[in-house]
């Protein structure tokens, strides 16, 4: 009963079942298909438990350094998949899953956030302020992934020496511009670099500090078996199902690794708290874009796969219709129902041409 009572207030926890089938369906040779299925489901529920873990660790801690710790581990699923992905030689399917996470949170979750909040509460209200703040990280985290892009051709070839050190230079802005948004986000509470829930409604913690720890570990541990796999069965995947390699990267490993925090976006709008919603999406776009991308790159240099910062047509214009909307959509500190609908509808035009488009 108490097993039965869990799954009932945690249904995605049913899906731990595929980690379990997809290392049987491993060792028993089963079709590559099963594997990359299953190990998909086994992620969705992993990753939740990485950010639960830490939002436990930060009640112990405080919000400040909770902000930090989410700052450092909330993409962790998803940074785990792409090295992994880097590793076996995938480098396009990790720009793509950059791009894909940064479009996914802010048209896919802010659009059903505002669209679902909207039907529940009516028009809604956040910081204007604070909505301008996140217009300017937005676009400067995307103007300093599209510089590189546009350079290129003028420098040399994606592979060239010029080429790898402009996008090891713009790593190191990035990621120092990160570092100082985390060190301001410790000294403020309004930064979009970081979020902790704890900032806007205190809570007792659900673990113990001891069980945060060995939940954030067996969880990572779990993040990373199943991405092995998941990685692993990709080509059989876009061989077999006729999916491309982009379409994999840009719009399913995104939502994969990102479920739980997803689902949070749309939960705490639905309770009328569109600044801390708001706070959840623009954040792990921005983590993505000034920490995440950043780091692969030095990491893979590190790995021998070197990875640029420079990414396709479509992918700068996925990007840039994200960010352009997803700002003309909160600058005036308001949201609707129709407004969140109208994002999805962005991000759905996007998705299906990325289905058609086998060659991008």
């Amino acid at each position: 009963m108490k097993w039965l009572a869990h799954f009932k207030s945690k249904p995605l926890d049913a899906l731990l079942i595929g980690l379990v089938l997809a290392i049987m369906a491993k060792l028993f040779g089963w079709d590559p298909l099963w594997v990359f299925i299953f190990s998909a489901a086994g992620l969705i529920p992993l990753a939740g438990y990485i950010g639960e873990a830490t939002e436990s660790l930060a009640v112990f801690t405080g919000p400040r350094i909770g902000g930090l710790l989410n700052a450092t581990l909330g993409n962790a699923a998803e940074l785990i998949i792409t090295l992994v992905a880097i590793r076996a030689g995938l480098l396009d399917l990790v720009k793509a899953s950059i791009t894909g996470s940064i479009i996914g949170n802010l048209l896919l979750v802010l659009g059903f956030a505002i669209l679902l909040g909207g039907l529940k509460n009516g028009m809604q209200k956040f910081d204007r302020r604070q909505a301008g703040n996140n217009a300017i990280m937005l676009v400067m985290a995307v103007l300093a992934l599209v510089i590189p892009s546009m350079f290129s051709h003028s420098i040399g070839g994606e592979t060239s020496p010029q080429v790898e050190a402009l996008s090891l230079g713009v790593a190191g802005v990035m990621i120092v511009l990160y570092a100082l948004g985390i060190i301001y986000s410790l000294k403020n509470n309004d930064s979009p670099i970081t979020y902790s829930s704890q900032e806007k409604k205190p809570h007792k913690a659900g673990w113990s500090l001891r069980t945060s720890f060995i939940v954030l570990a067996a969880a990572t541990l779990g993040v990373v078996i199943s991405s092995e796999m998941l990685v692993g069965a990709v080509e059989v995947v876009v061989e077999k199902v006729g999916l491309s390699e982009f379409f994999l990267g840009i719009i399913l490993i995104p939502v994969i690794g990102n479920v739980a925090e997803h689902l949070v976006a749309v939960q705490v709008a639905m309770k009328n708290q569109m600044d801390l919603s708001v706070e959840v999406a623009v954040s792990s776009s921005l983590q993505i874009a000034l920490f995440v991308a950043p780091l692969l790159v030095f990491v893979s240099l590190a790995m021998g796969n070197p990875l640029t910062l420079i990414f396709n047509t479509f992918e700068l214009l996925a990007l840039g219709a994200a960010v352009l909307t997803a700002v003309l959509v909160s600058l005036d500190g308001e949201s609707n129902w129709l407004e969140g609908a109208a994002l999805l509808a962005v991000y759905l035009v996007l998705g299906i041409a990325f289905f058609l488009c086998y060659h991008c």
